[in-house]
């Protein structure tokens, strides 16, 4: 029996990436939907389901993707609420690349540093990969400052992020300008630049003084790059006695934990990749 994957997409065009990641971790058959809003998912999910047996459902799954995370979560919690008693396929759910790019910044972090207590900062903290990354780094067990230009923003971010966790808030703080960044800096072991493309948030000066900083990764491939002095290509570089990790650096484990997932899917036909489990399965991998 062939493994089919059906792709839920936010976009009018599904993403042509996450199809060839699929088919390259084991989606023999791909039905691939864009545009897909939330009335339209039980239809969809139940033509997938009702077809197979009960037995043979590990054969089929879900992928649920999109630029814009949040309509994201919206398809994914439609996919959820269309399932009943053993009528159900694994689904995994990377709007965006959000999920598996913040697991492994995360990992990254965690080869080179003992989460648990660890002092971090998450500049770009209020987008979906920002926020991911602090979600995540607080269930680890680390303190997390997670940083936006606008305190509001970081307050709204940092009260909802709790209201998930349950068992910790990250530190909202305003990064508007250097004296600010550098302030923030202060006593952080792990850096992650989780800001927009070609936006410079960390300049080179301010990085030399943080004498604390012993991990700095930045997620941004577009010149210039989020933390001055980080090339998109490093992966664990020395700099500045820090260790550095740019995109592409991190990109190579975040594209791991994407196949091993999809494969994941396959395995069985109940389970919910989000964050966090992707996160779980990343740690996996790294044995």
């Amino acid at each position: 029996m062939k493994n089919i994957l059906l792709q839920l997409d936010t976009d009018i065009q599904p993403s042509t990436f996450d199809s060839v990641v699929a088919v390259d971790s084991g989606a023999e058959v791909m039905f691939r939907h864009g545009g897909v809003t939330p009335d339209q998912v039980a239809g969809l999910v139940h033509g997938l389901i009702f077809t197979r047996a009960p037995s043979k459902l590990n054969h089929s799954a879900i992928y649920v993707g999109g630029s814009n995370v949040d309509k994201a979560e919206a398809l994914l919690a439609a996919v959820t609420k269309s399932f009943f008693g053993p009528m159900r396929v694994s689904v995994m759910m990377d709007g965006n690349g959000a999920n598996t790019t913040a697991a492994a910044a995360v990992i990254c972090g965690a080869r080179h540093l003992e989460l648990k207590g660890t002092q971090a900062l998450v500049l770009g903290g209020t987008g979906p990969v920002g926020q991911r990354a602090a979600r995540l780094l607080i269930r680890a067990g680390a303190n997390v400052r997670l940083a936006s230009r606008s305190l509001e923003k970081a307050q709204a971010a940092a009260e909802q992020i709790a209201a998930d966790v349950q068992s910790g808030s990250p530190e909202p703080v305003a990064t508007t300008d250097n004296a600010s960044t550098a302030a923030a800096l202060e006593g952080v072991q792990l850096l992650i630049s989780a800001g927009a493309a070609g936006v410079t948030l960390v300049p080179q000066t301010i990085r030399e003084n943080a004498k604390d900083l012993k991990v700095a990764i930045d997620l941004n491939a577009v010149p210039p790059l989020g933390i001055e002095g980080i090339g998109f290509q490093d992966k664990a570089t020395e700099n500045l006695g820090q260790i550095c990790y740019g995109a592409i650096g991190v990109g190579g484990t975040k594209m791991a934990i994407h196949k091993a997932a999809i494969e994941r899917l396959f395995s069985r036909n109940d389970l919910v990749l989000n964050a966090e489990e992707i996160f779980a399965l990343g740690m996996e991998l790294e044995g």
